[in-house]
């Protein structure tokens, strides 16, 4: 019965080192990741970024529409997608999912926000977002982050559309 037990150890004991060395990476990179998305988006926050189509600010007099994007790939880390494989069989909710496509539209929306920044703009309306799986697998993603970037004179943080601002 012992030497069954220590074969089994043996056998295993590779398979649960890797698994543990790539859970403890995983999760530090996507720690450091957080941080220095908080980081950038503290230092971009002066662009005010609008998800109103037709609303336009007070703006600069030459300034004109610029086209900016932000676009970002990230994978899922294998331990994640094991543990997202479990919890699918009983119909959990996929948190390990949610923390992809979180940190997935933050990247991109400081990227955008760093495009506008570049070109000297200091607002962004019309933002859209699009996520898309990039393998059948669904542990990586893109995610776009588009909008109209201007250089404005509104210095509020909520941009409010034409109609409700007068009220």
């Amino acid at each position: 019965m012992n030497n069954s037990l220590t074969q089994m150890l043996i056998n295993y004991a590779p398979l649960i080192i890797l698994f543990i060395v790539g859970w403890f990476f995983g999760a530090r990179h996507e720690r450091q990741h957080l941080g220095r998305l908080s980081v950038a988006e503290k230092e971009l926050s002066h662009i005010i970024v609008s998800s109103e189509r037709f609303y336009r600010p007070k703006l600069q007099v030459d300034s004109e529409g610029e086209l900016v994007l932000g676009s970002v790939v990230i994978a899922q880390d294998y331990f994640k997608m094991v543990i997202a494989k479990v919890l699918s069989l009983f119909g959990k909710n996929l948190t390990t999912y949610e923390t992809l496509l979180d940190r997935a539209r933050r990247e991109a929306l400081v990227r955008m926000r760093a495009q506008a920044h570049s070109k000297g703009c200091n607002h962004i309306y019309g933002l859209r977002l699009e996520v898309s799986n990039i393998n059948q697998l669904g542990s990586m993603v893109e995610a776009i982050a588009y909008g109209t970037a201007v250089i404005s004179f509104d210095n509020s943080q909520t941009s409010l559309p034409p109609s409700t601002s007068s009220l």
